[in-house]
C-alpha cells in the first residue's frame, strides 16, 4: 500500500476520535438530568463534570510524552482503550460514587485519545493549508456527532435508560484501535532513549489535582482547607518548573512561555474555553428543568451549534490568510457573547426557539476560535516543541473547563441550597426530580414555579460569570489585534 493511501486510512481512523468526543459530550449532557435524578446526584453536578475534565487535564501532557518516548501509536491505542473501559463502567454504575470514578477513568483516556490525533496530523501534513482542511474535517466530524448525539441520547433516555448512552462509543473505539494498529507507523520518537522526567510528571499531576480539588471544594469545605490545597498546589507547580529547568526532557519546557505569540494563543484558549463550557453544559438542563421539556428536546438545543460548527470549520481555511488570527478570534468570541446575551435578555421566559438560535451563535463562535488557534499553536511553536505545545494547549483548555466547571457547580449549589433554605417544603431531592422531565410530573404542581425560579437563579448566575470571561477575552484580542496591526504598519 502506498504512503498516500496509508495516510488517508490513518487520518480516517483518527477522525473517529472526534466523532467519539462529539458524541460523548452532547449525549452525556443530554442524559445528565436523568443520571443525576436516578443516582440522586444533582448536588454532585460539578464533580461529574470536573472529574472527567480533571482526568483529561492531568493525563494530557503524560500521553504526549508517552508518544515521544514509545510512539504515538502505542499512546493512542492505550488511551482509547481506557476511554472504552471507562464508558462501559459508567453504563454499569449503580451509584454516584461508582459513576464519578468511572467517568474519571474515561477522562484520563480521553486526554490521550483527543490530543494525540492532532499531534499526528502535524506529522502527516506539512502543508498548512492541507492541515487546516484536515482540522476542518475533524471539526466537521465533531459537529456531525454533536448533531447525532443529542437526538440519539434523548431517544435512548426516553425509550430505554441513561445507562445505554455510554455503550454507543464502544464499537467506534474498537474500530479506531483496530485500524490504527496495523496501518499507522510511528513517524518519530523525539524523546526515545532520553531519561523520563518522572519527578516533573509527578509534581505536575499532584499539583493540578490539589488545585482543582481546592476549587471544587469552594463553598463546601473550610476556607483553611481550600487555601491549604491551593497554596500547596502552586508550590508544587513552582517546584516542577525548577525541576524541569534541569531535566534533559522536561515534561513542560519553560521555553514555551518565552514565546509571546504562543502564550497569547494559550491565554485565549483558557479564557474562551472557560466561558463556553457553561453553555453546552447548562443550556440542555435549562430546557428540561425550567421549560419542562423532554430529554430529547433538551439535547436538541445543541444541534444548531453543531450545524454552525460545521459551517465555521469550512470557513477557517479560507479566512486564515485574509483576516489573521486576531480578527478571526474576535469574530468567534463576539459570536459566543451574542449567544449569552440572547439568553440573558430572554430571562426565565426565554422561548425554546430563541435558545436554538443562540446555540447557533455559540457553535459558530467556538469553531472559529478553535481551528485558528489550534493551527497557530503548532506554527508559533518551534518544530521540536509541536507535540508538547499541542498537548499543552489541550491541557490548558481542559484545565480551564475543569476550573470553571467547578466554579459553575459552586454557583449552582449556592443558589440551590439558598432556595431550599428560603422556601419551606422544597427539598434538594425535589430539585433533582425537577431536572428530569420523567420525574418532574410527580412533583406538587403548585410548587413548580417556585422550584423553577430557584433553578433559573442558579443558571442565570452561571451565565453572568461566563459573560464576564468572554468580555475579558474580547478586550484582550481586540487590543492585541490592534497592536499587531500598528506594528505591521510601522514595519
Amino acid at each position: 500500500m502506498d504512503q498516500h493511501k496509508r495516510r488517508t486510512i490513518v487520518t480516517g481512523a483518527l477522525l473517529l476520535s472526534n466523532i467519539m468526543a462529539g458524541m460523548d459530550g452532547t449525549i452525556v449532557n443530554t442524559a445528565l438530568p436523568a443520571i443525576t435524578s436516578d443516582l440522586h446526584g444533582l448536588q454532585y453536578m460539578g464533580w461529574i463534570i470536573a472529574t472527567f475534565l480533571l482526568g483529561m487535564a492531568v493525563a494530557t501532557p503524560l500521553w504526549s510524552k508517552l508518544g515521544e518516548h514509545k510512539g504515538n501509536k502505542q499512546a493512542y491505542i492505550t488511551a482509547t482503550t481506557m476511554f472504552l473501559i471507562g464508558a462501559v463502567f459508567q453504563g454499569l454504575a449503580p451509584n454516584i460514587l461508582w459513576f464519578i470514578i468511572a467517568r474519571t477513568v474515561m477522562g484520563i483516556g480521553a486526554g490521550g485519545m483527543n490530543t494525540i490525533p492532532f499531534i499526528v496530523f502535524a506529522e502527516l501534513y506539512d502543508d498548512l493549508k492541507k492541515r487546516a482542511q484536515v482540522l476542518g474535517i475533524a471539526s466537521a466530524c465533531f459537529g456531525t456527532a454533536s448533531i447525532i448525539g443529542p437526538l440519539l441520547g434523548g431517544w435512548i433516555v426516553d425509550a430505554l435508560s441513561w445507562h445505554w448512552v455510554f455503550y454507543v462509543n464502544v464499537p467506534i473505539a474498537l474500530i479506531a484501535i483496530t485500524i490504527v494498529g496495523p496501518y499507522y507507523k510511528n513517524v518519530t520518537r523525539q524523546a526515545a532513549g532520553k531519561p523520563v522526567d518522572y519527578l516533573g510528571a509527578t509534581l505536575l499531576v499532584v499539583s493540578l489535582v490539589m488545585i482543582l480539588v481546592a476549587v471544587q471544594l469552594l463553598g463546601s469545605a473550610s476556607p483553611l482547607i481550600v487555601a491549604g490545597l491551593m497554596v500547596g498546589g502552586l508550590l508544587l507547580l513552582a517546584w516542577m518548573a525548577k525541576v524541569d529547568d534541569h531535566a534533559e526532557d522536561p515534561i513542560v519546557p519553560s521555553r514555551l512561555f518565552k514565546n509571546r505569540e504562543l502564550v497569547m494563543d494559550f491565554l485565549l484558549f483558557v479564557i474562551i474555553w472557560g466561558s463556553f463550557i457553561a453553555f453546552v453544559t447548562y443550556i440542555p438542563m435549562w430546557a428540561q428543568g425550567i421549560l419542562g421539556l423532554s430529554a430529547l428536546l433538551g439535547g436538541m438545543t445543541q444541534i444548531p451549534g453543531a450545524v454552525t460548527n460545521f459551517i465555521g470549520s469550512e470557513l477557517v481555511p479560507v479566512l486564515q490568510n485574509r483576516w489573521g488570527k486576531y480578527w478571526i478570534v474576535t469574530c468567534g468570541a463576539a459570536s459566543i457573547f451574542i449567544s449569552y446575551l440572547g439568553i440573558m435578555i430572554g430571562g426565565q421566559g426565554t422561548p425554546y426557539w430563541l435558545i436554538l438560535v443562540m446555540g447557533a451563535f455559540e457553535g459558530f463562535g467556538v469553531v472559529l476560535v478553535f481551528n485558528i488557534l489550534q493551527i497557530n499553536v503548532q506554527t508559533d511553536a518551534e518544530q521540536r516543541d509541536v507535540p508538547i505545545a499541542t498537548s499543552l494547549g489541550y491541557l490548558l483548555r481542559i484545565l480551564s473547563q475543569t476550573l470553571m466547571s467547578a466554579v459553575y457547580g459552586v454557583i449552582l449549589n449556592q443558589a440551590l441550597f439558598k432556595g431550599v433554605k428560603t422556601h419551606h417544603g422544597i427539598t434538594m431531592r425535589m430539585l433533582n426530580q425537577l431536572s428530569n422531565a420523567k420525574t418532574a410530573g410527580n412533583l406538587p404542581h403548585a410548587l413548580l414555579p417556585t422550584m423553577r425560579g430557584i433553578l433559573y437563579h442558579g443558571y442565570h448566575n452561571i451565565i453572568l460569570a461566563a459573560v464576564a470571561l468572554i468580555v475579558i477575552a474580547l478586550i484582550i484580542v481586540v487590543v492585541s489585534g490592534w497592536q499587531h496591526h500598528l506594528k505591521n504598519i510601522r514595519a
